[in-house]
Parts: structure tokens; C-alpha cells; sequence
């Protein structure tokens, strides 16, 4: 590979050489590479203050992480045969874990493809590239999946908000093959259809599928409550578990549409109450009704997406877990999620103690969740591990 040096300060190669593959503008000798001579996703040659090579990346100067490691060999490029590589090493583990082909493929920095998200639905695959460096290498991409995979329908959803960051366009394409409006899926054994052209992120959240195994285990014959549930990741499991009745919460219309579709499909839709509006609101009409559970999750969005939204984050997560609580029968059971990287697991349980004891209640934390086997964490990156989730039981006060 004929690629530009990027010049590192002394002694800021230490973290590369322990693991890391972020590269920050401070840590760059701008006196010997400046970053403005570099161009948005442009592959560079990684070297430390002493002139040894380190690692390939690509770099965009006008971001606080300006290089994106990908490869350990200085002279790899990006390019198609490096991609079908990753894909084949991705691959074999969630074919290790997974009986079904429906996970996240790809996920970014955790698999060597920083910047690229890819999300398999059987024979559908949805891309979402955030990086100027990835969008630099999408053909490669594209080239890749059909190298791996046979006969593959690739939608790109590239509408993430970090493009912007990243000075990138935004917008939806399909490259080949047909998109269906609803697209099939298997998760814990449950089918269950996805709006990939138009929901949320890929449209479907894999990464609490283990977290709702366990869930299943707890609903046959329950009353249950799925705050903020989009298209019913958790309540159709529960309903396909056996649960007697399933509230879904949400604030969109059609994620909840796709919800009642759901129910249909696995012969549940009778059992399936659907209730859009804002949680907060519905939760505090719900106590006023006196309307009680034996099991709610509460999985919300990220109320905290930067360091300085934790005060005012922490304050909606306490809340709408206060509400839940206020819901719960007496026994019951509150699975309380976050995918909110920048609230530590010991606050949410702090929240939770606060909350139960607020209501005279008696917690039990019988069980801690984690993101799933296809979200693999990068052991010298804590950004990646970001999903938590408490099962909790609530007793009356002794």
C-alpha cells in the first residue's frame, strides 16, 4: 500500500501497541503530518516519532478521532480481499452462536471494520457505514457481501446522525436485490418482522436477544408491560412464551403497527393491547387506573448520548423506573435496561435500590443482562460494551 505517513507524537503510540485503534488529533505530530494535508477517509500508514511503521488506518482531519485503525500490517489497504476476510471471521462466530441467520454481522471497531454496521436478516443485508473512511471503501463492501453470500438483497441505511460529524451526506439506497416492507426474522426461536426501509437504526435491535431468552422464561400466564417497545421485540416474545396479555408502549404509530403484525403472526393478536403515546405520560395514567403487571420491561432509547446530557439522563431513567415499579404486583418482576454507554451499571443500580425503597418495596436483583454474542466487545475500547440490563424482583415491604 502507497499511503501518506501519519506522524505520532513520542510516546503516543503506547495505547496502539496495548490495543487500542482510536487515534486522537492530539495525538498526531502536526509538525511533520499536518492534518489539514490529509483528505476526509484517506488510508495513511500509521508511524510512530521514531519512523516506525505501526498500523494502517484511514484518518479524517476534522474529526477529535482523526485515525481509525484496521489493520496491524502498515502496508494493508482497505480494499475488498481485506473485507471478505473480516466477513468470513465475523461470520464464524455468530454461526457458532446462533442457530438462525439473523444478527448483527458486523460490529464496527469489535470486528476490525471500524465505522461499518451490518445487520442480516436471512438473505437481507443492512449497512450503515458512519465513517468517511468506510464510505470511501462501500463498493469494497458491497463487493464483499456478494463474495461471502450468494444471491444477497444490501439496503444501506446510511441516515445515522454521526455521518454529519463525519461531513457526510445522508440518505437510504437499496444497491440490489428486493426490500420487502416487512422483513423476516428469527430470534430465540420466535419469527418476527422488521421495517428496514424505514424504522429505527437497521430495524430490529438484536443486541438484548439473549436478555429476552431470559425474559421468556418468566411470562407463561403474565400480565406484561413493554415500555418504549418499537416493533415489539420483547412483548411478541412474551406473547409467544406463553404471557396471558402484553401491553406495548410506544410513541410511534407505526412501530406499533408493525407490533400488531407481529402479534398476528404468531397467532397472538388478540392478546396484544397497543398503547402509543409518550411512556411517562401513559405510565402516570396507567397508576391513576390502578393498573398493575406482573412483569415490565423498560428499554428505552438513550436518554444519555453525551457526557454532559448524565444529570437530566439519569433523571429520566430514575423516573420511568419509579413508574414501572409503581405498576408492578406485588413479586413481580421489573427488567430494567439502558443502552446509554455513558451510565454506569453501578448508578442504574443505585436507581433501582432508591426507587424500591422510595415505594417501601423489597428488590431483588436475581439476574444481570449483557449485549449479545453478535455485538462482540473490543477489550481495549469500553465504548463498546454500552447494554446493561436488571432483572429484578419487587417484594412488599417486610
Amino acid at each position: 500500500m502507497s499511503a501518506k505517513p501519519l506522524v505520532l507524537r513520542t510516546g503516543a503510540d503506547k495505547r496502539l501497541r496495548a490495543g487500542h485503534v482510536w487515534i486522537y488529533s492530539n495525538e498526531v505530530d502536526t509538525k511533520a503530518t499536518p492534518l489539514k494535508d490529509f483528505e476526509p477517509g484517506e488510508e495513511v500508514q500509521v508511524v510512530d516519532s521514531q519512523g516506525r511503521p505501526r498500523a494502517a488506518a484511514y484518518v479524517n482531519p476534522n474529526t477529535l478521532i482523526c485515525g481509525r485503525v484496521y489493520s496491524r500490517d502498515p502496508e494493508q489497504a482497505l480494499d475488498r480481499s481485506l473485507i471478505v476476510h473480516r466477513l468470513n471471521i465475523a461470520l464464524s462466530l455468530r454461526e457458532m452462536n446462533f442457530p438462525d441467520p439473523c444478527y448483527r454481522l458486523v460490529y464496527g471497531d469489535s470486528d476490525g471494520l471500524p465505522g461499518l454496521v451490518i445487520d442480516r436478516f436471512y438473505d437481507i443485508f443492512v449497512v450503515q457505514i458512519s465513517t468517511a473512511g468506510m464510505e470511501r471503501a462501500q463498493h469494497h463492501i458491497i463487493d464483499a457481501l456478494n463474495k461471502v453470500f450468494k444471491h444477497c438483497a444490501i439496503l444501506l441505511r446510511n441516515d445515522g446522525k454521526f455521518r454529519a460529524t463525519e461531513g457526510l451526506d445522508t440518505y437510504v439506497e437499496v444497491v440490489q436485490g428486493d426490500i420487502p416492507d416487512l422483513a423476516p426474522l428469527r430470534e430465540n426461536g420466535v419469527d418476527l418482522l422488521a421495517p428496514l426501509m424505514t424504522g429505527q437504526k437497521t430495524g430490529w435491535f438484536y443486541d438484548h436477544r439473549e436478555n429476552r431468552a431470559r425474559m421468556q422464561q418468566l411470562v407463561k400466564g403474565k400480565r406484561v408491560l413493554d415500555l418504549f417497545s418499537y416493533v415489539g421485540g420483547w412483548g411478541i416474545q412474551a406473547l409467544a412464551a406463553g404471557a396471558e396479555e402484553v401491553s406495548c408502549v410506544d410513541a410511534s404509530a407505526g412501530a406499533l403497527e408493525v407490533a400488531v403484525e407481529n402479534a398476528r403472526l404468531n397467532g397472538a393478536e388478540a392478546k396484544l393491547r397497543p398503547l402509543q403515546g409518550d411512556a411517562f405520560d401513559i405510565c402516570k395514567a396507567l397508576v391513576a387506573e390502578k393498573e398493575r403487571f406482573d412483569l415490565i420491561v423498560v428499554d428505552p432509547p438513550a436518554f444519555i448520548m453525551r457526557k454532559k446530557d448524565i444529570r437530566n439522563g439519569e433523571r429520566a431513567y430514575a423516573r420511568i423506573n419509579n413508574f414501572a415499579m409503581r405498576l408492578l404486583n406485588k413479586g413481580g418482576v421489573l427488567v430494567s435496561a439502558s443502552c446509554s454507554m455513558h451510565l454506569e451499571t453501578s448508578r442504574l443500580v443505585d436507581m433501582l435500590r432508591q426507587n424500591s425503597r422510595e415505594l417501601d418495596r423489597q428488590g431483588q436483583i436475581f439476574a444481570q443482562g449483557y449485549q449479545g454474542a453478535d455485538h462482540p466487545i473490543h477489550p481495549a475500547i469500553p465504548e463498546t460494551e454500552y447494554l446493561k440490563a436488571y432483572f429484578m424482583r419487587l417484594l412488599a415491604s417486610e
